[in-house]
């Protein structure tokens, strides 16, 4: 298993690993559009046969606060510490550039609570980062969980 940064080649693979889950209802959708357009911020999981298996964003919201979203692992390779592998890469990612804390707004707290973050009151985040939150099919009803971990 590598861990790289994402290049345009790899958006449609994020593109179809995040529709597996947003089609569940586990995770929110993200267009192919967004994908490209953010394809810096992505990093990939790809195993020995040179397949993508999992994908990780780490987004900078305000000045020392960056959001891991778009969190994806194929279905074949769940319970292989893929998610947690791609989390804590962008982490230290967030470390490098200067970020103090990390958060996610999550339908699966569990997983990141084993990774040391802790549930949130969503109000308590900088208003900033209901900037995507108003493109959303659910806003203003959101009904995931935001945890929060300092880095």
């Amino acid at each position: 298993m590598n861990i790289r940064k994402a290049v345009l080649d790899d958006a449609q693979t994020i593109f179809g690993l995040v529709e597996i889950y947003a089609k569940k209802g586990e995770m929110l959708p993200r267009p192919i559009s967004e994908i490209y357009s953010q394809i810096r911020d992505f990093f990939v999981c790809v195993n020995d046969d040179g397949v993508i298996i999992g994908a990780v964003a780490l987004h900078v919201c305000w000045e020392t606060l960056g959001e891991v979203r778009s969190l994806v692992v194929d279905p074949n390779f769940l319970s292989q510490g893929v998610g947690t592998t791609l989390v804590n890469t962008s982490i230290e990612d967030g470390k490098k550039i200067g970020l103090k804390s990390v958060f996610a707004l999550t339908y699966s707290e569990d997983f990141f609570s084993k990774l040391g973050f802790k549930q949130v009151d969503k109000d308590t985040l900088p208003h900033k980062i209901w900037g995507e939150c108003v493109k959303c099919l659910k806003f203003p009803n959101c009904d995931e969980t935001a945890v929060l971990k300092e880095i």
